[in-house]
């Protein structure tokens, strides 16, 4: 039994490119399937297109998480289960990994005779976070290196779900859309990501393919979605290749690219007029000044629905990337921080 990518049963959530509906294309991590159905099997088909790192896609099948690493190119037919009682079941497909690759989803098959069921409906709450790899849960997976510089790895520790973005909006029972690319910075020239020509999250913010790599920009429809709170968690790989707000907090470059950052915000504000706006970075070890800098920034906008908030180990956290204990934490303290604003910042305008 063959459901295509347009089934009306299946729920999508993330920011997905349907320009084709028949073969939606995933592009950021946390962007997800989750559908309901009575059969015995269930496969998957999707073509990979890869920039960097082993491509590995994530399932969760009646709550139980699993893995599949994808060929570099080209479409494949993947089994999730075979051998299932002929019973309800639930699965939640998902991008694990940031746009180091992107895929195409050809549709699932079901045993014969298998039926579909409807799913629960979304989320009345809607989230936004633009982040780099901590966002997105790059290398989140290697618990144990907790608190310990990353180890080598081709993309196989890297999980969004285990990120503290998507754990948040779990525990706040909201919907995501997770705009973090690993080794961003807020401008281009800036950071890790697209090296020699990095590419920033000012060239990344307003579209659903921003790697070039992959394939042509677009831009995307910001009427499709309508967050009730974003997070803004940059600040971290911007001192690469020159840490000037820690060298010289005053000086032209420092002051530029806090003129920058507030601009960001602004136009931020001027999409989502209703919006609460939680600037931050995270446990990831960076220098002070990077904070100081986006405090700064928040206090001069003067906007009650914008707010800077630091985790009790912010900046001092680990030298590697956030795995899931840590994640945990982070998104416990995130969680009570939204919590405390409290529950009119979810109401539609």
């Amino acid at each position: 039994m063959f459901i295509s990518p347009d089934n009306s049963y299946l729920q999508y959530s993330g920011r997905i490119d349907f320009d084709n509906p028949k073969v939606p294309e995933f592009v950021y991590p946390c962007s997800s399937i989750k559908m309901r159905f009575c059969g015995t099997s269930i496969k998957v088909t999707v073509e990979n297109h890869k920039n960097y790192w082993g491509s590995y896609l994530g399932y969760i099948l009646d709550g139980k998480q699993g893995k599949i690493k994808l060929p570099d190119t080209g479409k494949v037919t993947l089994e999730l289960a075979t051998g299932l009682e002929n019973a309800e079941h639930e699965l939640l497909f998902f991008k694990r990994m940031d746009s180091c690759h992107t895929f195409q989803f050809y549709g699932f098959e079901l045993s014969e005779g298998a039926e579909l069921l409807t799913v629960e409906e979304k989320p009345k709450r809607r989230m936004e976070v633009y982040g780099d790899s901590i966002s997105a849960g790059e290398i989140s997976e290697a618990v144990e290196y907790v608190g310990k510089p990353d180890p080598e790895h081709d993309g196989e520790y890297s999980n969004s779900y285990y990120s503290y973005s998507w754990m948040t909006a779990r525990k706040l029972n909201a919907e995501i859309h997770d705009i973090a690319q690993g080794g961003a910075a807020l401008l281009n020239k800036t950071g890790w990501f697209c090296a020699p020509d990095y590419v920033g999250m000012e060239e990344i913010y307003d579209k659903i393919q921003y790697n070039l790599q992959l394939g042509a920009a677009k831009t995307w429809d910001f009427a499709k979605y309508r967050p009730h709170v974003v997070i803004v968690a940059i600040g971290q790989n911007d001192s690469n290749p020159e840490n000037y707000m820690a060298q010289d907090y005053e000086g032209a470059k420092a002051c530029h690219w806090r003129s920058e950052y507030k601009a960001f915000i602004i136009r931020l504000r001027e999409l989502y007029p209703n919006a609460t706006i939680i600037l931050t970075t995270t446990l990831l070890e960076h220098h002070a000044n990077w904070d100081k800098a986006i405090d700064q920034v928040c206090m001069e906008l003067d906007d009650k629905k914008v707010h800077h908030f630091l985790y009790s180990k912010n900046g001092i956290g680990t030298p590697g990337h956030v795995r899931i204990p840590e994640a945990e934490m982070m998104s416990d303290e995130l969680t009570a921080f939204i919590e405390s604003l409290g529950e009119e910042i979810w109401q539609d305008a």
